[in-house]
């Protein structure tokens, strides 16, 4: 078994990259990377539901809460980064006279 400050140390490097990657997509990419990005919060939201199906059957009671928030802020995630991305796109629509 990984130790858990293994995994907090990962998690904190990929943060850290993630941060300076994102930092350089000029704005003209921004919306298409984001419409990809969405598409990977729904396999995100798909993981949390897996995971937590896992946790209700080995009956863990804070691996069901972490679980279940899990689900929650994927949920938010994905509709909030559609809801934001069609925003963006309309502002690129030809207004009718």
């Amino acid at each position: 078994m990984i130790h858990p400050l293994i995994l907090v140390g990962i998690f904190v490097v990929c943060t850290v990259a993630g941060y300076f990657i994102i930092r350089t997509v000029p704005s003209l990419l921004h919306t298409p990377l984001m419409s990809g990005m969405n598409a990977l919060s729904g396999v995100t939201l798909v993981g949390a539901l897996a995971s937590t199906g896992l946790a209700f059957a080995t009956d863990g009671i804070w691996a069901q809460v972490f679980g279940m928030l899990a689900i929650v802020l994927a949920t938010v995630n994905v509709f909030g980064g559609f809801g934001i991305t069609h925003r963006m796109l309309r502002m690129f629509n030809k207004k009718k006279k």
